[in-house]
């Protein structure tokens, strides 16, 4: 026997390609700010004798009217988490999407801030952080801004805001207000230059620009603006309540600690969401874990080896192994495992089993002395230098036989065809003329059509009409002189052998027409055949002939030996075989579907926890569609597919574009000039410093326990170390848009490459 290797899928992190073009800007700066303006205008004329004359014209006052204290909630784009989500976002930083691409750039902040500082800001809040809201659900304190500047809606200092800013209407405004508390707002509070890289505009639409030289106009009416929280929803679960408020008349309490009394905050808009407790692995970990592994004297994962993706038993051997170590160790290679065996005649021996997936392309079988199999006996492959054998073929003979008896239905179609397809073969057989006829004009009527009645029409028809007597009124006419003449003819019957029916079978169109003496019992064996060899009739043990070849959080990718399959398919043929035409009419339900030709078994909890990972396979660049997909329990799924697949791909489920940090607490970094721009540069950060969820990237979080990102304040700030992960020196900074693109939180993807 000869055998043939194929290198396993090698595993490499990948991400989605994406199907859209998605950009980000830094901000809008209005040319003029929202507030109260005045015109003055003043003429000088000019006295060639005198002294000039000076002329004050009326002044002109007029307002920028902008949303300052609440605004229409219909211009709200998107939220992230959504208003009242229950999931797992302790890595998610929530968003809110808004249709005025300028609003929170309106106004400045406050006296001296920078202009692209926002005077908005999204607040992130817990159970039991602000006492008016102990449960996190969105309460807030409703009132006129009246009352509000007047200290007249509750505890905390309400926003100092410049009288003469303040429209006399706007006073009869409402608005909705919270009280933070001191030690809260200290602890969550954006620093001005973080409240610029936590907002930016984005826009969407068609691909329509590959190079950067190319990159059209802004679409005016796909702007947004984006504004990001600053705070990871907590690892421990519970509701959370996002608040977008107003800092304006607040600004001297981001960089001061804010009074003791707390502070009453302005809420343009809040949603509450419930965030389920995070153990610390998610997909990416997961997804990572089938391809990698971190046994070793680091945390670093590394690849697993090709040969610990094929489904198999993991054996150990000597280094160079010879004879029966050998041949046992190349069989387990394969994917078999080693099984006691009870011969008929009582001894003890050592059997290899195995289903119909292999580690390995299976061995090529010698000639077969006949075109099916009829035993199991005739299946065993005999190891006769070692005394041993190999039971596959003959188990599979067995499978298909058992399954075959256990289905009532599929065990009655079968034997009612066969007793109708061999009653019309032997028809065919008796009467030449219709065997003759077969591969034009005969038709599946002629095989159950009652041929002596037939004949009994054509004598009543047949004969010359002008001598007013057919053929049978011309034999009775004649039968009496005949008879007394002495005359009488003697009919000679041809007795037909059994094998002529066989021999009809081989004429041109035969076999198709017998298919037809029987067509829905055929369609349900030859269905029922096709599902066998989809392997949707047989359990997990039958595929995975040990536990060891499938462990838990496992991924192998197998061959299917079509060998095997067909040894199932002729037995469940060989049942209720009674004489050799039975089993030459089994060959006419062998024509079904193709055999697929490999699999790949997933036992991992990304079964259950996201069944609907986008699974994508690839043959070269073309993607190969499973033709069986399945799920053994909960945590096993099983597919198959058509061709050997060379990439094999588990994507994250797709959600609307979010930002923080994947499961594998990092983020992905990406291409910010050139016309790659957003093309994934790798991880980031590299040092690994495995502590809690957030795994490296706690580094980047506020001291203090309430998981504020420091973006860019005093310590180990986020800002500057992405800055310098893309060149920049030192007190260069990325822009706001090229933050957000770092942050985005993209669906994430794992790979598997055959070499």
């Amino acid at each position: 026997m000869t055998t043939t290797s194929e290198p396993a899928p090698q595993p490499r992190t990948t991400a989605p390609g994406a199907e859209h073009r998605t950009r980000f800007f830094d901000h809008r700066i209005p040319s003029l700010y929202a507030g109260r303006y005045r015109i003055d205008n003043r003429q000088t004329l000019k006295d060639l004798d005198g002294a000039d004359r000076v002329i004050d014209a009326t002044p002109q006052p007029f307002d920028v009217v902008q949303p300052r204290f609440s605004f229409d909630p219909t211009g709200i784009n998107a939220q992230f988490p959504v208003p009242d989500a229950v999931g797992t976002y302790s890595l998610t930083l929530a968003h809110i999407n808004l249709d005025a691409p300028g609003l929170p750039w309106n106004r400045p902040l406050g006296p001296g801030q920078p202009a692209a500082v926002p005077w908005m800001a999204l607040l992130l809040f817990r159970e039991d952080e602000l006492p008016e809201d102990p449960d996190a659900v969105g309460l807030v304190k409703a009132g006129t801004v009246r009352r509000l500047l007047g200290d007249a809606l509750g505890d905390g200092q309400p926003p100092a805001l410049p009288p003469a800013s303040l429209r006399p209407d706007e006073y009869d405004e409402q608005c909705a207000t919270i009280f933070v508390p001191k030690a809260v707002f200290d602890a969550v509070k954006p620093l001005p230059v973080e409240m610029g890289y936590l907002a930016h505009l984005r826009e969407g639409g068609r691909p329509d620009a590959t190079e950067l030289s190319d990159a059209p106009e802004p679409d005016e009416g796909e702007l947004n603006a984006v504004l990001v929280a600053n705070r990871f929803p907590a690892a421990t679960g519970g509701r959370h309540v996002a608040h977008l408020v107003s800092l304006e008349g607040h600004d001297r309490y981001l960089t001061a600690p804010a009074p003791t009394e707390g502070l009453r905050l302005v809420s343009l808009t809040s949603w509450s969401f419930t965030t389920e407790p995070d153990s610390g692995i998610g997909f990416g970990d997961l997804a990572q874990h089938l391809a990698a592994t971190t046994d070793g004297p680091t945390d670093d994962a590394v690849p697993r080896p090709a040969e610990d993706l094929r489904l198999r038993v993991p054996t150990t051997g000597p280094a160079n192994p010879a004879g029966p170590q050998k041949e046992a160790l190349d069989r387990m290679a394969g994917g078999a495992v080693a099984l006691p065996q009870r011969l008929e005649t009582g001894e003890r021996t050592l059997a290899f089993y195995r289903g119909p997936l292999t580690a390995q392309p299976a061995r090529r079988l010698p000639p077969a002395a006949a075109t099916r199999l009829d035993s199991p006996g005739e299946a065993l492959i005999y190891l006769q230098q070692y005394g041993v054998f190999d039971t596959a073929y003959a188990a599979a003979f067995t499978t298909g036989r058992t399954l075959a008896l256990a289905d009532a239905e599929f065990r009655t179609a079968l034997l009612e065809f066969r007793s109708a397809a061999r009653t019309a073969a032997r028809r065919l057989a008796s009467h030449p003329e219709l065997a003759a006829s077969a591969a034009s004009a005969l038709t599946g009527r002629h095989l159950t059509a009652p041929l002596a009645c037939e004949a009994f029409d054509r004598l009543l028809a047949d004969g010359d009409s002008r001598s007013g007597g057919a053929r049978l009124t011309q034999a009775l006419t004649q039968a009496g002189p005949q008879l007394r003449a002495g005359r009488r003819r003697t009919a000679t019957r041809t007795r037909r052998s059994p094998g002529d029916a066989r021999a009809v079978l081989a004429q041109p169109g035969v076999a198709a027409l017998l298919t037809q003496a029987a067509p829905d019992d055929f369609a349900k064996v030859t269905g029922w055949l096709d599902a066998l060899r989809r392997l949707e009739l047989l359990s997990l043990s039958h595929l995975v002939p040990h536990p060891r070849a499938l462990p838990a959080e496992s991924i192998r990718f197998a061959y299917l030996d079509p060998a095997w399959v067909q040894a199932a398919v002729d037995g469940a043929l060989s049942v209720g075989v009674g004489h050799t035409l039975d089993a030459d009419l089994n060959a006419l339900a062998t024509g079904g579907g193709p055999v697929p030709k490999c699999a790949v078994l997933i036992n991992s909890s990304l079964v259950a926890n996201w069944p609907n990972t986008i699974v994508t396979a690839y043959k070269g660049t073309e993607v190969v569609e499973p033709v069986r997909d399945a799920v053994f329990g909960t945590e096993i799924r099983l597919m198959l597919f058509p061709e050997v697949i060379d990439r094999f791909e588990l994507a994250e489920p797709p959600r609307g574009l979010c930002f923080g940090i994947s499961d594998v607490g990092t983020i992905e970094l990406r291409e910010i000039t050139g016309n790659r721009i957003g093309h994934p540069m790798g991880e980031f950060p590299t040092a690994d410093t495995l502590s809690d969820i957030f795994g490296r990237f706690a580094r980047f979080l506020r001291p203090g326990g309430r998981d504020v990102l420091n973006v860019d304040g005093t310590g180990d700030a986020l800002l500057p170390a992405l800055s310098r992960a893309h060149g920049l020196q030192g007190t260069q900074r990325i822009s706001s848009a090229q933050f957000a693109l770092q942050m985005i939180n993209a669906p994430q993807a794992q790979t598997f490459s055959r070499p």
